[in-house]
């Protein structure tokens, strides 16, 4: 039973996930067919945020969101798509600018958009920087205004855009914790907690499960309780899941290089649990390596 149920939810999340990916492509080419400004830079950001969105991803958000809906109506939905369109747009967003902001060369397989850019201008820093940032903004104000756009009542489409207004704020609130938990002490369990909430669990499950209801017809605010628990648990369990991918899982299959998130000095579920297990010689290495850019991927796995 419990095989037969999982290859089902497996069977049912692949079956989002085609849907939602045609639809996404398309969605690309319709905005791509539109009028640009005059000159090369803009396509070519948009080109790169259409490569990022399109670039795999495993759209368990989008899954999120059309579950959500299939709990108050089996019926065809007005605005679901458009929805799902957002938080992935909002994904890509976030992507884009976490790359920036850990200096990160490869993102899901290839070079990540701040780098596609370092490559093209290599002599102009500044400006690889600066389009990477309007990159990351394009596919923000997209995830607004696809919403905002959506073929469903007025009020509807504000309810919407404000749910992912919101969620985008909270998100960019999350990555600023995110920075200032690497400063003093080791974080205790509340501070990764809190983190692992406004970074992750906001956006990319609460805000899923509202668009949902809302674009079914229900009321979000009547199960507020259940779902911002329901969003933090599993959030926290997925960012605790991506920490100790970063430090232990293949390169090609987490889509960037291992110990990533050591390298950089960054404080996660997992490099605080190592810095917590360990003590003498062990606890030094694992203190040497915080922060080191040459510590090499070996050593992250199996010490020196």
């Amino acid at each position: 039973m419990t095989a037969e149920f999982g290859a089902g939810v497996h069977e049912r999340l692949a079956g989002y996930r085609e849907r939602f990916d045609a639809r996404f492509a398309d969605y690309f080419d319709t905005i791509a067919r539109q009028r640009l400004p005059r000159g090369s830079f803009a396509p070519e950001a948009l080109e790169l945020v259409r490569d990022m969105s399109l670039r795999g991803g495993k759209r368990l958000r989008v899954a999120l969101l059309y579950e959500a809906a299939r709990l108050v109506t089996s019926d065809a939905v007005a605005g679901l798509e458009e929805a799902a369109l957002s938080i992935e747009l909002l994904q890509t967003h976030g992507l884009i600018h976490d790359d920036i902001v850990d200096d990160s060369p490869v993102r899901r397989g290839a070079a990540s958009v701040y780098y596609a850019y370092r490559e093209r201008f290599a002599d102009r820093p500044q400006t690889a920087l600066g389009l990477a940032v309007l990159a990351g903004d394009l596919a923000a104000f997209l995830s607004v205004r696809v919403l905002l756009t959506a073929p469903v009542p007025r009020d509807l489409r504000q309810a919407m855009a404000a749910v992912q207004a919101t969620a985008g704020a909270d998100t960019v609130v999350g990555q600023i914790l995110d920075l200032e938990r690497d400063f003093g002490p080791l974080p205790d369990r509340a501070t990764l907690d809190l983190v692992s909430e406004y970074k992750s669990a906001r956006y990319s499950v609460l805000a899923p499960l509202q668009l949902g209801l809302l674009a079914a017809g229900a009321d979000p605010a009547a199960h507020e309780k259940e779902l911002a628990r329901y969003a933090t648990l599993v959030g926290i369990s997925g960012q605790m899941c991506d920490d100790y991918l970063d430090l232990f899982a293949d390169a090609d299959a987490v889509g960037r290089p291992a110990g990533s998130d050591l390298r950089a000095g960054r404080r996660s579920y997992a490099v605080c649990a190592v810095l917590a297990a360990t003590t003498g010689r062990e606890r030094e290495l694992v203190e040497s390596a915080l922060a080191d850019p040459g510590c090499r991927a070996e050593t992250v796995r199996t010490g020196p």
